[in-house]
């Protein structure tokens, strides 16, 4: 196959949010301590990343079913849609064992999850103090 014939993709994926579960931290809570709880649930989304590709690059593939049912409980409980539905995604492709669309997925996840946990990200839409 000659080079001309090569088609460079540029994925453009979006990260699709449900406000209602914001919304409702924020009427439960309050602005202020919402905003701690919602920056904590993100630090702890951001580690639940690192944790899964660290078991992606020990090829521990098998073991990642909990994580990332846990990834999604926490994504769906910010209304980070596209990231809860991916992290079922992946799951299917591991009980498949179809390595080829694992990757494909789990190259989206970390696309998302960067969109999703971009620093200055604020899903709260208050300005930080």
């Amino acid at each position: 196959m000659s080079q001309d014939k090569v088609v460079a993709l540029r994925p453009k994926d979006q990260v699709c949010q449900d406000v209602k579960p914001i919304a409702t931290i924020c009427h439960n809570l309050g602005p202020v301590t919402a905003q701690k709880v919602v920056t904590r649930a993100l630090g702890e989304i951001s580690q639940s990343v690192s944790g899964l590709a660290d078991q992606v690059k020990a090829h521990d593939l098998a073991e990642m079913r909990r994580p990332l049912r846990r990834l999604q409980r926490m994504s769906e409980s910010l209304g980070l849609v596209t990231l809860g539905l991916i992290a079922v995604d992946l799951t299917v492709c591991i009980d498949s064992q179809d390595m080829t669309a694992f990757a494909a997925v789990w190259a989206r996840l970390l696309r998302v999850a960067d969109m999703a946990l971009v620093e200055g990200h604020n899903p709260l839409g208050l300005t930080q103090g």
